[in-house]
Order: structure tokens, then sequence, then C-alpha cells
């Protein structure tokens, strides 16, 4: 009898698909308890359309238990993100043709092999109902599990929903094969026939949206609890405030790789192509990334997005020769601001100082000119009765994200530079004191003048950077002089070049044994 029949219910001479709702989840299915789907007057119709409605409606209590889930009502397993067969089947179909466009991508010969027409039958008799369970596993049961894996479905094998999504990923393959013979003969355009892919409906998604920039912020949360980040907070915020404007909306989970890939193309006609890879796409990946490792989204859809930067040509040595560094540092020595009775156009002291000093700090430091810049007069101090500077990320920035301690040059003591930090006030020694902003804009902005300044001079040849060119030089001498390369990265905060680096520690009287060898410039 009809009312016999598994889910299957007569209500007055009609027929409907009918699931209880579990108990736990009535709070999250609107307090129904349970579900319906009509299926009209007719008995035998009824039979055919009641596996494809009580797999809808077990759809339904998957996405219901999702929200339990997300509650905390229930831990987390299999189920999370529940879809039909058909959409199924046309994310199955939609991969293989991605899958098809990769492998034509890296290997030419594939195009010559012919299409399995046995394997492809095999897949019809799939879809028409003709193969048996065993049958089926054997021939799509890798995908099954797969799908299963990813939360989209709980079905076990021999179920009513089990054989569904068996069936239909038979039609995926079948129509995918068919799109790979038409493709060996160049056509590129053909789309699918069967009615179950023409007519899926998109994937029910009633997730919570999940922000983009909260993504960002969460991220950097992280790396600041480990002192960290600072930099990329500065550098990345306005990143992806550019891509939640391109794509009109701030949810991560609908970002797609189309909207990655146009946007890159869209930035490349403002920006330089390295700006673009380095900074833009590199802050995207790296951040999805952290948010699939830590079940805040499914996929990073930007990690294969990349820009391929040709290195730039050198037509010289990127640090300064000898004449060059000499003729920077009589600049700097010699500087003397411009009179300016108007305290708007006139230069603060604090600059002043930084285009006498941070040159020849630079220079017999090797270090980047926004860490030079940036310290303070606490940021010194004697060790055995020798000078030394703690460059350190809470004075502004630094881009290891590590303290390094360097020892000073003698001609640095020569030049009078430890007299003027003693005779300099508490706090910043380049930029005025500031409750308002950290130490990390006020010191790149000085930073940026300094070398603004020094270009203006025409003493900082092409191709050299006014501030990196000292570091590639400090690099240079010290090798040539034979100091071990894991001490002058140990001075100029480089990473170790390899895991044995991290074993031991330079010391601070390796590093002035080191910096005592390098010569002095005669200006």
């Amino acid at each position: 009898m009809a009312g016999r029949v598994r889910n299957l219910l007569n209500r007055d001479g009609r027929y409907f698909a009918r699931l209880v709702v579990p108990k736990e989840l009535r709070p999250y299915m609107g307090g129904k308890t349970e579900l319906r789907t009509a299926l009209g007057p007719d008995y035998r119709t009824a039979l055919k359309t009641l596996p494809g409605a009580v797999a809808a409606l077990q759809h339904k209590i998957a996405l219901g238990e999702r929200r339990a889930i997300e509650a905390g009502e229930r831990s987390i397993t299999i189920g999370r993100y529940p879809l039909l067969p058909p959409q199924i089947a046309s994310r199955d179909y939609r991969m293989r043709l991605a899958h098809d466009e990769l492998i034509r991508a890296h290997y030419h010969q594939y195009a010559g092999f012919e299409v399995d027409y046995e394997k492809a039958r095999r897949f019809r008799d799939g879809y028409s109902g003709k193969l048996s369970d065993d049958e089926l596993e054997r021939l799509v049961g890798e995908p099954i599990e797969e799908f299963k894996s990813l939360g989209n479905h709980t079905a076990t094998k021999g179920s009513v929903e089990w054989r569904l999504i068996a069936q239909a990923l038979c039609v995926s393959a079948y129509e995918a094969m068919s799109r790979q013979h038409e493709r060996n003969d160049g056509d590129f355009k053909g789309e699918p026939s069967h009615p179950l892919l023409t007519t899926a409906q998109p994937a029910e998604d009633d997730r919570q949206p999940v922000s983009l920039k909260g993504l960002l912020t969460d991220y950097l949360d992280e790396r600041a609890a480990d002192g960290k980040g600072g930099e990329a907070r500065k550098r990345w915020t306005p990143v992806f405030a550019s891509l939640s404007k391109f794509i009109r909306h701030n949810d991560a989970r609908k970002l797609t790789k189309q909207n990655v890939l146009d946007w890159k193309d869209a930035s490349l006609k403002t920006l330089a192509s390295k700006t673009v890879g380095d900074v833009y796409l590199a802050s995207v990946r790296t951040v999805l990334k952290w948010a699939v490792n830590n079940d805040r989204l499914e996929t990073n859809v930007a990690e294969n997005v990349r820009i391929k930067v040709s290195k730039k040509q050198r037509s010289r040595e990127q640090g300064f020769t000898l004449d060059e560094a000499v003729e920077v540092l009589k600049v700097a020595r010699d500087h003397q601001p411009k009179h300016s009775a108007n305290p708007q156009t006139r230069e603060a002291p604090e600059t002043t100082a930084a285009k006498r000093w941070s040159p020849i700090l630079c220079a017999h430091t090797g270090a980047r000119i926004a860490e030079i810049t940036q310290l303070r007069k606490q940021d010194f101090r004697y060790e055995n009765d020798v000078p030394v500077v703690r460059i350190r990320p809470d004075a502004g920035s630094v881009k290891a994200g590590n303290y390094r301690d360097v020892p000073l040059h003698q001609q640095l003591i020569d030049l009078g530079f430890m007299d003027f930090v003693n005779r300099a006030a508490d706090g910043p020694l380049f930029y005025p004191a500031s409750k308002k902003k950290d130490g990390t804009l006020p010191a790149r902005t000085v930073a940026g003048r300094v070398s603004d300044w020094l270009q203006d001079k025409e003493v900082i040849p092409e191709g050299v950077s006014p501030s990196h060119g000292w570091r590639h030089r400090f690099k240079t001498v010290g090798r040539e002089i034979g100091i071990a390369d894991r001490t002058l990265d140990a001075i100029q905060g480089h990473a170790g070049r390899t895991s044995g680096d991290d074993y031991g520690d330079v010391t601070i009287a390796a590093k002035a044994a080191a910096i005592a060898r390098l010569p002095r410039y005669e200006f």
C-alpha cells in the first residue's frame, strides 16, 4: 500500500514527500516538526518523483543542522555545506572542465588522445539507471567520497540519496567527456545538454557573509599578538578597500577567481606590476590562505593568481662606489638649512639632524633608512665601553620583526654623534615627538625627505637607491674584507640562509670586532 512507502504521505487522496525534523533542529528551522513537498494525486507519479523530493527535504534539514552547528549546538562533522545531487553534478562538471584546461595548458600532446568511448558508455548506463550500486561505486565512488569529505552530502552507499548522487555524477562525467571530444577538434563553445545540468539551481547558501576587511583585521590582530604585522596593516588596508570597491561587496565567500583576475587587470592600468604582484595579490593570497587554514573559508580563490614580474635589468652595481659614497657624505656633513623667518617653511631641527647623520649612520650600520630615522635617545647605550644602538620594532617598524643590537663605528664617535645623542631630549632624535602618531609614519616621512633632498642635490647616481644603496655597499665592503655573511646578516637584520644559521648567537663583541674592521670614509 502507498502508506507503507517510506517518506510518502497520503492525505485525502493527495501525496506528499514527508520528513520529520529532529527535535534538536526545530529551533533552527522555524519551529517546524516536519517538512512536506506536494507530489500530486497520481500514485505512480508520486512514486517516481519521491526520491528527488526526499533529497531536497534532506538538504533543507542539513541546512538546519549547519545553523545548529554554527550556533554551537552540535559538533561539526560532515554535511556542513549540503548540496543537492544536480548541484554536486554541476560542480563536478566545472571541475572536470577546469582540469581539462589545465592539462591542455601544460601538455600539448594531451589534445591528441582520443576519448575513452567505452568509459563514456558506462557513464551513460550509469545515469540511465542500468548499473548496480557496486558498479556505480567503481565508476564514480571516488568523487562521491570527495564531495562527502567536503561536507556536501552525508549519503551512504545503497541509500536513495547515494544513487541519485552517483547517477548525477555519471551525467557530469559523460558531459565533460563530450566537451573534451569537442575541444580536441578545436571547439571550445560546447555547453551541456542534459537537463540535470542545464536546469541545476545555484547552491542554496544561507551562511552569514564573511567580511573581507574583517578577515584582514583578524589576521593582522593575530600577527600583532606576536609583535608583527604593523607595517602590513598600513600597506594592506587600502588594498582590501580597493578590492571591495572593485567587486562592489565585502563578502569573501562570494569572491571568485575571476573577480581577482579582473581586479588585477584593472589595477595594472594605474600601478606598477611589481606593486600589484608583490603587494596587492600577495596580501590577498596571504589573508585568504589564513582564512582557509582557520576554517573561515573553504577555498583560497587567489591562490594561483600571480604576475610574473621580470627582474629589472641593471647596468651597474646596486650599491654606492667609494667615490659616490664620499660625495653623499660630504653633502650631508655640509648641510645648512635655508634661513626662513616663517615657522611654517622653516626646516625643523630634527630634519636637519636627519640629513646630517642618517647617511653616515646607514653607511656604518647597513640599516634601512626608516630604521635610522625612527631612533630614539633611549635606543643607545654602552656595553663594555662600546656604544651600541638597539634597532627595535617598538620604535617604529623593523622589517624582520625582531630587535638587533649594532655597535657604532669609531668614525661616528669621532664625528661627535654620541655627543649629539647625549645632548638630545628624551624621545625621537629625527622627528618631533607626538602622542597622536606612532613612530612608523613620521620616521618614514623624514626618511622620504632625506632621500628626496639627496636626489635634488644630484649626488645619487642613476640605478642606485638613496637608502638601499648603503645596505648593498655595507654588504659588499664587508665581504671584501672577509667578514662572514652570517655576521653581516646579524648586523643588517637579514634572515639567515639555512636552518643552521638559527643556532648560536652573533654577539655584540663579534659584531663590534667586525665593524671595527670596516674602513673609514675620508671626506
